[in-house]
C-alpha cells in the first residue's frame, strides 16, 4: 500500500500500512487498480471521440469511477471489483465500437489491454503489484506532477458529477479527463509540458465549478443570508452530512408531515440559504461543530444520519446501524440507498429511535452569503474600502480535518483586526463559523459563502471587487489563508493557480506529493507559501 493523497497522511510521507482515514490495504490496491482501468478506458475513448464516437454514460461512469478515489467516499472493497469490472466491459464495448467505425484499435498502453483477476483477492494482487502512483514516472519531480493532477482530477470528477446530477455538463471537462488519463500512460513529458497539463486541471475545474454553481442555484435559487439554529427540536431526527443538495430535497419532500425534523451538519449548513429547501418547515437546524468532531458528535445522535459524500472519518461501529449512505459512498455493514432514491429506511430507522427529547437553544450562525448577496452590497463593501472603514479582506477557508494543527485558523479568525472582514467557505469554517465578529457598516466582519465548490462565488466576487476598483484580484487587499485536506482542495487550489492568483498561504502542512523542485516552481510563479508556526506571524506579515 501506498498512499500519499491527503494532508493527514502517515508521517507526512504516506501510509504504508493502513490508511489514517482507515482505508485498508485491499481498498488501496482496488482504487489503484480502477484509476489504472479508467486509463486504459481513456485512450480508448480519445480515439473514438477522433472517430465522431462520444457516450454520455460512458462519460457519467468516469467520472463516478475517478470521484469513488477520492479520500473516504468507498471503504467497500466489493465495490470497486464491480467498478473495475465495468470499465473493462465499457472499454471493449467502445473499442468494437471504434473498429466499425474504422479507427485504431491496436494500443499500444497496457491499461487498454489489461484483463482484471476473476476475483477479489486476484484484483488485490493486481494493485498491489501496480503500485500505481509510483509507477507514473521514474523521475520523482514528473511523477509529482502527474500525482497533483491525478488527485485534482479525482476532486475535478467530484464537481462534475455533482452538476451532472443537476442537469449541467460541459464536454470539455470528460474531453480533458480522458486526454489526460490516457497522457499519464506514456512517459517521456517534459517539466513544462506537465505544468502546462496541470494548470488545465484548474482552468477545466472553474468551469465545473459554474456548471455545479448553475445546477445549485438554478434549481433551488440564489442563497440568501439565513439564521441557522445549532440547538435541537423535540422530537425525531436525521442529519445530513457531505455535500449532495439533491440528496437533501429529496430528502425533505419523502420526510413532509412525518414527524421529522431534517438537520444539517458539516459541508450541508449552506443548505439553509437556498430558497427552494429552506421552504420546508422540518427543515430546522444545524447539528455539531466540525467533521473532526464527528466520532464524538454522532454516537450521540439521537435520530438517523444520512451521508451523501465522503466525510473525514468512517462510521463507528457503536453507532453504524442508524448511518445510511447514497450516491457513491459505501461503507461494509452500512444500507445504502440506491439510484431510485427511496429513503424509506432512513425515515422507519429515524421514527423507531428516540429523538431528541427537549428543545435546545445553542445559538445560531448565519449562512447565505454567495456572490449574489455580496455582490448586492457591493457598493456599501467599495465604499467601505474606500473610507478606510475596511482595511483588508480574509478568505479563510477549505478542508477540516483531524490531525492536529488545525487550531491556526481558530487563532487566525479570532485575531483578525476589527477592521478587517473574513469570508469563509468549505468545512475548515467550522473551526470558526460560530464566532461572534460582528459587522462594519452593517456588513457581517464573517461571511460564509458557502460550499467547497462555492470557491466559485468566491471567485466571482473577488473578480467584481477588483473590476469595480480597475485592478486585478492580486493587488485587492485580499489574502488567502487556505486548509486542505483531500482532493478537493487540490483542484480548488489548481484552479487559482490557473487564474494566476499568487500568495496563497497553505496548511496545516504541505502536500507530501510535491517534490521540493515542484514546490520551487510554485513558489516561483505564484508565491504560494506554508502559514507561519503561528497566525500571529502571518497576520503581521500581511498587515505590517
Amino acid at each position: 500500500m501506498f498512499c500519499n493523497q491527503c494532508e493527514q497522511t502517515a508521517k507526512g510521507i504516506a501510509c504504508t500500512t493502513v490508511g489514517v482515514c482507515g482505508k485498508n490495504e485491499e481498498v488501496a490496491a482496488l482504487q489503484d487498480l480502477l484509476t489504472y482501468a479508467v486509463q486504459g478506458l481513456s485512450v480508448v475513448a480519445v480515439e473514438a471521440r477522433k472517430n465522431g464516437i462520444t457516450d454520455n454514460a460512458i462519460d457519467r461512469f468516469t467520472s463516478e469511477a475517478i470521484f469513488s478515489c477520492l479520500t473516504n467516499v468507498d471503504f467497500d472493497s466489493q465495490r470497486f471489483v464491480t467498478l473495475i469490472n465495468k470499465t473493462v466491459e465499457l472499454r471493449e464495448g467502445l473499442k468494437e465500437r471504434v473498429k466499425t467505425a474504422g479507427g485504431n484499435v491496436d494500443f499500444a498502453a497496457a491499461a487498454a489491454n489489461f484483463t482484471p483477476g476473476n476475483s477479489t483477492d486476484a484484483m488485490v494482487a493486481q494493485g498491489q503489484e501496480l503500485d500505481f502512483m509510483n509507477s507514473l514516472d521514474e523521475n520523482e519531480d514528473l511523477r509529482s506532477l502527474k500525482q497533483i493532477t491525478i488527485y485534482g482530477m479525482r476532486g475535478l470528477a467530484a464537481y462534475a458529477d455533482h452538476a451532472a446530477i443537476l442537469g449541467q455538463e460541459d464536454d470539455s471537462v470528460y474531453s480533458y479527463i480522458y486526454e489526460t488519463m490516457a497522457e499519464f500512460t506514456k512517459s517521456g513529458q517534459t517539466l513544462e509540458q506537465l505544468v502546462g497539463i496541470t494548470l488545465k486541471c484548474g482552468e477545466v475545474n472553474l468551469k465545473a465549478m459554474e456548471l455545479l454553481d448553475a445546477g445549485n442555484t438554478g434549481t433551488y435559487g440564489h442563497p440568501v443570508p439565513t439564521e441557522v439554529p445549532l440547538g435541537a427540536k423535540a422530537g425525531k431526527a436525521i442529519a445530513v452530512t457531505g455535500h449532495d443538495l439533491k440528496d437533501l430535497d429529496l430528502l425533505l419532500q419523502q420526510t413532509e408531515g412525518k414527524g421529522i425534523n431534517i438537520y444539517t451538519h458539516g459541508e450541508m449548513l449552506p443548505c439553509h440559504a437556498y430558497p427552494e429547501l429552506k421552504k420546508y418547515d422540518h427543515f430546522y437546524g444545524h447539528y455539531g461543530t466540525a467533521w473532526q468532531n464527528q466520532a464524538k458528535e454522532f454516537p450521540v445522535f439521537p435520530g438517523a444520519i444520512l451521508f451523501t459524500t465522503n466525510c473525514i472519518q468512517k462510521p463507528k461501529d457503536s453507532y453504524k446501524a442508524n448511518v445510511f449512505t447514497t450516491g457513491l459512498v459505501g461503507w461494509p455493514d452500512v444500507v445504502h440507498i440506491g439510484d431510485d432514491k427511496d429513503f424509506t429506511p432512513v425515515i422507519e430507522r429515524a421514527l423507531a429511535l428516540p429523538g431528541f427529547a427537549e428543545d435546545t437553544d445553542k445559538g445560531s450562525v448565519l449562512t447565505g452569503f454567495a456572490r449574489n448577496t455580496v455582490l448586492g452590497v457591493a457598493d456599501k463593501v467599495i465604499e467601505g474600502v474606500k473610507s478606510k472603514a475596511i482595511r483588508h479582506f480574509f478568505l479563510v477557508g477549505g478542508c477540516d480535518g483531524a490531525k492536529p494543527g488545525r487550531n491556526y485558523f481558530t487563532d487566525f479568525v479570532e485575531q483578525v483586526p476589527e477592521d478587517c472582514m473574513v469570508l469563509t467557505l468549505a468545512c475548515g469554517k467550522f473551526r470558526f463559523f460560530d464566532k461572534k465578529l460582528g459587522d462594519i457598516g452593517g456588513i457581517p466582519r464573517l461571511l460564509d459563502v458557502g460550499q467547497c465548490n462555492d470557491a466559485y462565488s468566491a471567485i466571482q466576487i473577488a473578480v467584481a471587487l477588483a473590476g469595480a476598483f480597475e485592478c486585478g484580484v492580486n493587488d485587492l487587499p485580499l489574502s488567502m489563508i487556505l486548509s486542505w485536506y483531500e482532493q478537493k482542495a487540490v483542484v480548488i487550489l489548481l484552479t487559482l493557480f490557473s487564474l494566476g492568483i499568487k500568495d496563497i498561504r497553505l496548511g496545516p502542512s504541505l502536500p507530501a506529493f510535491i517534490t521540493p523542485n515542484v514546490l520551487d516552481v510554485l513558489v516561483e510563479n505564484f508565491e504560494c507559501k506554508p502559514i507561519a508556526e503561528t497566525a500571529a506571524a502571518d497576520l503581521k506579515t500581511i498587515l505590517g
